[in-house]
């Protein structure tokens, strides 16, 4: 009688501590939210430093988050036509934090550029580093469930959903990663 018992209590303390990490992770996105326009105006540049060129955004385009203390993770599209970086960078992208994109590539805080190609599989999303144009590394979106619009690109809040959508595609990610 005594190890029935011991295994209930096992797998109760074990539901407890699985309870816990959840609520702490929601806690810890619990401040992130959509960033305004104001906000994205702020953080994201009107000329992104791409390379060794400073190419024009378009802000109507502006994506991002914040955690309401001065952390930022946007995105605008570059206006790349005319520039050495057309047909290989769509986006300017920043994060103030590190992230963990799709389980797989993890940023470091910082700007990057970003260029994207369908795949059989869903979109293969690139990462450049934007003041060197280096790789960093690449991460495949997939296709997300329905009931969801299209957009162009946005960064939700990781409370709502930890997504990076582009069109019908999204990325996973992980503050912190």
């Amino acid at each position: 009688m005594r190890p029935k018992k011991n295994f209930l209590v096992g797998y109760g303390v074990l539901a407890v501590l699985f309870a816990g990490a959840a609520w702490a992770q929601t806690a810890q996105y619990a401040g992130w939210r959509q960033a305004t326009p104001d906000e994205l105006k702020q953080v994201l540049p009107a000329r992104a430093a791409v390379v060794t060129e400073r190419i024009e955004t378009d802000m109507k385009s502006a994506s991002g988050i914040t955690d309401g203390n001065g952390k930022y993770i946007a995105d605008v599209v570059l206006i790349t036509a005319g520039y050495s970086a057309e047909g290989k960078y769509s986006h300017f992208f920043l994060t103030q934090v590190p992230l963990e994109l799709g389980g797989s590539l993890r940023l470091a805080p910082g700007d990057y550029v970003i260029g994207y190609q369908r795949a059989d599989q869903g979109v293969v999303v690139h990462f450049y580093d934007a003041a060197t144009g280096h790789a960093v590394g690449d991460v495949t979106a997939q296709r997300m469930p329905s009931g969801y619009r299209v957009e162009s690109f946005r960064i939700w809040p990781p409370a709502e959903h930890p997504y990076i959508q582009i069109g019908r595609f999204s990325i996973a990610y992980r503050i912190g990663g």
